[in-house]
């Protein structure tokens, strides 16, 4: 009986393994259509799941099937992990450029601006 229980165990640390990969896809359809605050919502989503994964997972010595089970998980959100940032990081650089560029302009105005006492 102690048996069943350990294995339910397992499988409920799997769940979360599947639910993190669920929500990774949908992350990634979303940086495919550009939808950005949804990307961002999932993310913390994402976040929340595998802390409660951290939280939760212990010292398992999961059965062989599911020990494979898991690993094909994590290969496939690091695979979903991989492409999103090939999406993301482009992104993120333009509108780093963006605020540097903001960020100059304002500088410039300012220094300019009638009264400032370096002209």
């Amino acid at each position: 009986m102690n048996k069943v229980l350990h294995e339910m165990d397992d499988m409920q640390i799997i769940n979360i393994y599947e639910e993190i990969l669920a929500t990774t896809n949908k992350m990634l359809d979303a940086a495919q259509k550009s939808e950005w605050n949804t990307l961002i919502d999932l993310e913390k989503q994402c976040r929340e799941l595998t802390r409660k994964l951290v939280e939760n997972e212990r010292e398992l010595t999961l059965n062989e099937e599911l020990q494979r089970k898991k690993i094909k998980i994590i290969h496939q959100v690091l695979d979903d992990d991989a492409q999103i940032r090939l999406i993301t990081e482009p992104r993120m650089a333009k509108l780093q450029e963006m605020i540097s560029t903001q960020t100059y302009k304002r500088n410039l105005q300012q220094a300019y601006q009638p009264g400032n006492a370096y002209l």
